[in-house]
């Protein structure tokens, strides 16, 4: 018969293989499909597009951004900049802009301290102003990576097709935040790409997204989730995505890059307007996304205990192995096909802490009832 201490080892040892598999699942049939997608054939017709960015005392990157986005190779488009109550030199900087480029608009929302909104009502604002279809969605703080963005996202249109997810990045700085933001925002595009070419479109990010015009109004707007401050974008998505109208588009061409948080209380008060929409997913998409994180956390428990108490260890060291292993390689291939260098390494050392770090995030701001309309 087992002793006490063997009977809890045998079971951790369980836990370990079984957590073990499950992460390999992820890995090796959601996470690499990222690099290995290949996109089906492109339409040959380049619909009309409209361009929708809101902007809330953006003026430098108004300046620095704007004009990569006015300057787009595409036959038809338009860009509507909503000014949502600036406060900075931005009406200038559009005023600048509107002389020389005719196809930009600018929708004005003056300060009224009766009515506060959230960044959906400019939203809705650009919407309304937009006069084509085919609609095109980054932030102020967004920088398309070439000159064939808005050609590669549009260009997956085809009569089936309601959304295009793109990939929106950060730009890389010095410090050991910029890594995590990085490696962020690259594993949680692992998530709703691999999710997405797998059949399981959940979210998109506003900083690169496409949708239909129709849909939204048929949708009246952002449906049942009008009052939340967020998900003019992930909930959209997630509500209205279905494996035959959603495609999903990895050319670097069609990337963007947007300046990342300055400093620690910026990035966690960020993640914490993003973690408002996390109840109103779909209940099979909760559970997924739960899944991954959960069994990581209790591999590498699992795996520590194991090996603390050289229970089978060397069974233990090929399996740890073996997931690692295979950790790296979607990991390099991924970087390769987002553009992320720099980030490998230290994505082993993420990988153990970010479950960690995204629990003390949620549970804050589960405590934290303060910043309902905050804007952004």
């Amino acid at each position: 018969m087992l002793n006490q201490d063997n009977l809890f080892l045998a079971i951790t040892f369980r836990v370990f293989l079984t957590t073990a598999v499950v992460q390999l699942f992820y890995y090796l049939w959601f996470y690499l499909a990222v690099p290995l997608f290949k996109p089906p054939a492109r339409t040959a017709t380049l619909l009309p597009v409209s361009v929708i960015i809101c902007a809330r005392n953006e003026a430098e990157n108004l300046d620095a951004f704007l004009p990569l986005i006015l300057e787009q190779k595409y036959p038809e488009y338009e860009v509507i900049v909503v000014n949502d109550c600036s406060e900075d030199s931005s009406y200038d900087i559009l005023g600048k802009y509107l002389l020389k480029y005719p196809h930009l608009k600018v929708s004005t929302i003056n300060k009224d301290p009766k009515f506060t909104h959230s960044k959906k009502f400019a939203q809705f604002i650009g919407i309304k102003a937009a006069k084509y279809e085919i609609m095109l969605f980054t932030d102020a703080d967004c920088r398309p990576e070439s000159d064939q963005w808005m050609k590669s996202m549009a260009s997956d249109f085809d009569d089936k097709t309601t959304f295009v997810l793109g990939y929106g990045g950060y730009f890389s700085k010095k410090g050991l935040l910029n890594k995590f933001i990085r490696y962020d925002s690259m594993t949680i595009a692992m998530q709703y790409f691999g999710m997405a070419i797998r059949g399981i479109p959940y979210m998109g990010v506003g900083r690169n997204l496409a949708y239909r015009r129709s849909l939204f109004f048929a949708n009246k707007g952002y449906g049942s989730h009008n009052q939340l401050v967020s998900g003019d974008d992930d909930l959209i998505v997630n509500t209205n995505a279905t494996p035959e109208n959603t495609r999903v588009e990895l050319s670097i061409a069609a990337h963007t890059r947007s300046v990342p948080s300055a400093g620690l209380e910026e990035f966690i008060k960020q993640k914490k307007r993003h973690y408002t929409t996390a109840p109103y997913y779909k209940f099979r998409d909760k559970v997924l996304l739960i899944i991954e994180p959960l069994t990581r956390v209790l591999f590498y428990s699992s795996f520590i205990l194991l090996l603390a108490s050289t229970f089978l260890w060397p069974y233990v060291l090929a399996v740890f192995g073996v997931r690692i292993a295979v950790q790296l390689i979607v990991f390099f291939l991924t970087c390769k096909k987002l553009n992320e260098p720099g980030i490998i390494m230290v994505s082993l050392f993420f990988d153990i802490f970010s479950p960690l770090i995204h629990i003390v995030i949620y549970t804050s701001k589960t405590l934290d009832r303060t910043g309902r309309n905050r804007w952004k």
